[in-house]
């Protein structure tokens, strides 16, 4: 089985870093303005600015 990618407000986080809001249409049009927040493994995600929005680990380039 595969790592959860996306998560719901509420969920813990699976590991510490940085996750940022991504919508339906993210990957095509973009989100204006997109929230990022920094969590700690075991920390809830906070609430999305929109009921169609979830969370994503965002991938540092290295």
């Amino acid at each position: 089985m595969g790592e959860q990618t996306q998560f719901e407000p509420g969920q813990h986080a699976p590991n510490d870093g940085e996750y940022m809001e991504v919508g339906e249409d993210s990957f095509h049009m973009g989100i204006n303005n997109p929230q990022h927040v920094h969590l700690h493994k075991g920390e809830k995600f906070p609430e999305t600015t929109n009921h169609n929005r979830k969370w994503k680990k965002v991938k540092r380039q290295r």
